[in-house]
């Protein structure tokens, strides 16, 4: 079986232009620098980027709305100052209670 497919492909490889396109082409699909091989890691990245930008757009909507109320509210400026910093008034004792460790 061997010897007759190399009956049949031997006058192709005795084209200098077929040879030529066919290394090519070799050349092209796996060893240059816009192979397929790139090309597939390039798409990756990018669906892994537009994921992620998709995070961060819902991210900043999020901490957009949380900053408005920081700003326009003074009850919710304290709220978050004390549950974040631990900050208190004076005469006043602040218990933390760390639910890990029950």
């Amino acid at each position: 079986m061997s010897k007759r497919y190399i009956k049949i492909i031997k006058p192709y490889f005795k084209n200098k232009y077929i040879v030529a396109s066919f290394v090519f082409l070799i050349w092209i699909l796996f060893f240059d620098n816009n192979s397929i091989l790139s090309r597939s890691d390039l798409k990756q990245k990018y669906k892994q980027l537009l994921k992620s930008k998709e995070y961060y757009k819902i991210k900043i909507a999020t901490d957009s709305k949380k900053l408005n109320e920081l700003k326009t509210n003074n009850k919710n400026l304290e709220k978050f100052a004390r549950e974040q910093y631990y900050m208190k008034k004076p005469n006043e004792d602040i218990f933390i209670i760390n639910e890990n460790n029950l």
